[in-house]
């Protein structure tokens, strides 16, 4: 794909994936930074042993969503989970996250009182992906902020189209999806591709967020 321009002015660097997300290689893959003023990754040292590569126009996407979101609502803090290797390939224990075009997203959440706090990822919980919310969206006295989860996703949505991209699918369990139409920004990404069946894992603390750009063949 051509070089695109990211935040900033700059040219992004050019990626070539291969394959499927189920089955592919990535080349010339971009990290994802480790934190950024309204955005960290799930582990700073899973980042830094490489579980954040991304195609680089995945990553030129996610970069201006959390720049838009900035200006919307600066009081959000949201945090992404595991993306894939430098080379793509296999990426255990996950089933996809293999050609630069796969990215999880753990949920936004919100403490009691209704205030913005950071996704609780640490070791004990295996960086988040062991937290369980029930189907009310609450775990430990935090609840899942389902207005910041929309306006995450139609900010990707924008910044896809922004770039030539296309959201092929997102994963998140069929159960409580129905929360995300009662809010704003519903009206926005009722036309994106919602998984409707549960996956082997549940996906109830992350979103899985696959992007589409054309791949060559394995």
């Amino acid at each position: 794909m051509a070089s695109l321009l990211m935040s900033g002015g700059s040219v992004a660097a050019q990626s070539s994936c291969f394959g499927t997300t189920a089955n592919g290689k990535l080349e010339g893959a971009c990290k994802l930074p480790v934190s950024g003023q309204n955005y960290s990754a799930y582990s700073a040292m899973l980042s830094m042993v490489g579980r954040t590569y991304v195609h680089c126009d995945v990553k030129a996407v996610l970069l201006d969503a959390y720049t838009a979101l900035q200006n919307v609502n600066s009081t959000w803090m949201f945090v992404y989970g595991e993306t894939g290797r430098k080379r793509g390939g296999m990426f255990k224990p996950h089933k996809t996250h293999q050609n630069g075009l796969s990215v999880d997203f753990m949920v936004p959440v919100i403490n009691a009182d209704g205030i913005p706090a950071r996704f609780p990822a640490n070791i004990l919980n295996k960086y988040g992906y062991s937290i369980e919310f029930n189907l009310a969206g609450e775990f430990e006295g935090l609840f899942i902020d389902y207005e910041a989860f929309a306006a995450h996703l139609a900010a990707l949505k924008q910044a896809a189209a922004d770039h030539g991209v296309d959201i092929w699918r997102i994963i998140f369990d069929p159960k409580m999806q129905p929360a995300l139409k009662g809010t704003k920004a519903w009206s926005q990404i009722s036309d994106l591709q919602f998984s409707t069946r549960r996956s082997w894992v549940r996906h109830d603390e992350h979103y899985h967020v696959d992007f589409s750009i054309p791949c060559k063949a394995l």
